[in-house]
């Protein structure tokens, strides 16, 4: 298997290097898709031949700061989402407020990204918005999801964002719903490292760690146990596989370290190992949590992937992992996805909560070698033409340079 290089020279052919200051609410170990899309993203505008600083929340055990990959990270409780959900932010505005200021004045950067920060509280928003105008910096928000209540309301259109990237289309149109300016929003799909996720990896590993999966047809479910992420649909749907395919295996992959702001997880992990109880298919469904460096594997042992959600997808970044393996996916017309996964062409979109219709896409990409090969060479192509890291660092950098020129190319 190939494995993504950590250093390579820079490459930027920008006419100056840029002082970058990302901000978001977790970084890994925390799972998750922005965490994911951090560890993509920050290091390739490093590549890039950028300074890039990133201020976290908290976690048990590990240091304040630390490099990653060129990355400086810093680490502070006050953006810990588990610590805030235990203390008010209003009586920590002074803290957060420092913390800020300290930060800015540290790495001195020209632009600030904030991710998500157009949700949890207003505190760290207005705070961070106050500090960064004061000083003439342009701060930027990358808005990965949608909500629906006053204070997503609020947050993105009652802060002063000199821009705001949107993750796909479907969040753009939510944001210009609540009364954003669109002139001030752009689209920048996510991307991928297509030399870490690419045909041809070799499952062996993954197969003697899990002998059961030999000699099956695997469909792989890559998002973490919950309702919203149509694990429940899946089985549903694996059920009625299972009679006709008696080989078939379902993989769910588990996480252990995510971000849970209602305390959902383990309601709804309780409710999806009953419901495999009560259909009888412990022994034909594996849920487990898998390391990085084993998910290019699961993909390539997998005949297919699915991501049938039940609520509103910003987008997907596994949609995209799968793609770039040339594994075709099956996903529900919920949110973002379907700016991705193009029906009949890398693989299928079907309605929402419909686990016949799951199950019957699936079962016909299962029986069929030739639909399953087209599918998945042509979603390699549409990851490579579309979905690279590269692509979408360029496109962030574009972002950056416009507002620093005021809106001139660079």
């Amino acid at each position: 298997m190939k494995t993504p290089k950590t250093q390579r020279p820079a490459k930027s052919k920008d006419r100056r290097a840029l002082r970058i200051a990302h901000i978001h609410w977790a970084f890994p170990p925390v799972i998750g898709g922005v965490e994911t899309h951090l560890t993509i993203l920050l290091p390739e505008l490093v590549r890039n031949g950028h300074q890039v600083f990133l201020l976290t929340g908290a976690e048990r055990d590990l240091p304040e700061r630390v490099d990653y990959q060129g990355v400086a990270v810093q680490r502070t409780p006050y953006m810990s989402l588990d610590y805030l959900m235990q203390h008010d932010a209003e009586l920590l505005r002074e803290e957060i407020g420092q913390t800020f200021q300290d930060f800015l004045e540290r790495n001195r950067p020209d632009v600030v990204h904030a991710h998500n920060l157009h949700y949890f509280t207003f505190v760290h928003a207005q705070l961070l918005a106050d500090l960064c105008h004061a000083r003439g910096v342009p701060l930027i928000l990358t808005a990965h999801n949608a909500w629906d209540d006053i204070l997503f309301l609020q947050l993105s259109r009652d802060i002063p964002w000199d821009h705001i990237i949107a993750v796909s289309h479907f969040i753009k149109r939510e944001l210009t719903g609540v009364g954003c300016e669109e002139k001030k929003i752009t689209v920048i799909h996510h991307g991928i490292d297509l030399e870490f996720f690419h045909p041809g990896v070799n499952p062996h590993p993954l197969l003697q760690r899990f002998p059961e999966l030999k000699n099956k047809r695997i469909i792989f479910h890559p998002a973490r146990l919950g309702l919203a992420k149509g694990s429940d649909v899946v089985i549903k749907a694996f059920r009625l596989i299972h009679e006709r395919f008696r080989d078939a295996m379902l993989v769910l992959a588990g996480a252990k370290n995510i971000v849970d702001w209602g305390h959902t997880q383990n309601k709804d992990i309780s409710y999806i190992l009953n419901l495999i109880k009560y259909f009888g298919l412990k022994k034909n469904i594996l849920i487990d949590s898998f390391r990085i460096e084993e998910m290019p594997q699961l993909y390539a042992a997998c005949q297919v992937a699915v991501y049938p959600s039940t609520a509103s997808e910003p987008f997907g970044l596994t949609l995209l992992e799968a793609i770039g393996m040339a594994r075709p996916m099956v996903v529900s017309n919920m949110g973002g996805m379907p700016e991705v996964i193009r029906d009949g062409i890398c693989g299928y979109v079907i309605p929402g909560r419909d686990h016949e219709s799951l199950a019957g896409r699936l079962n016909q990409i299962l029986s069929d070698d030739a639909l399953r090969e087209r599918l998945g060479s042509t979603g390699r192509s549409v990851a490579v033409d579309h979905f690279s890291k590269e692509l979408m660092c360029r496109n962030h950098i574009q972002v950056y340079s416009g507002l620093l020129t005021g809106g001139k190319s660079t």
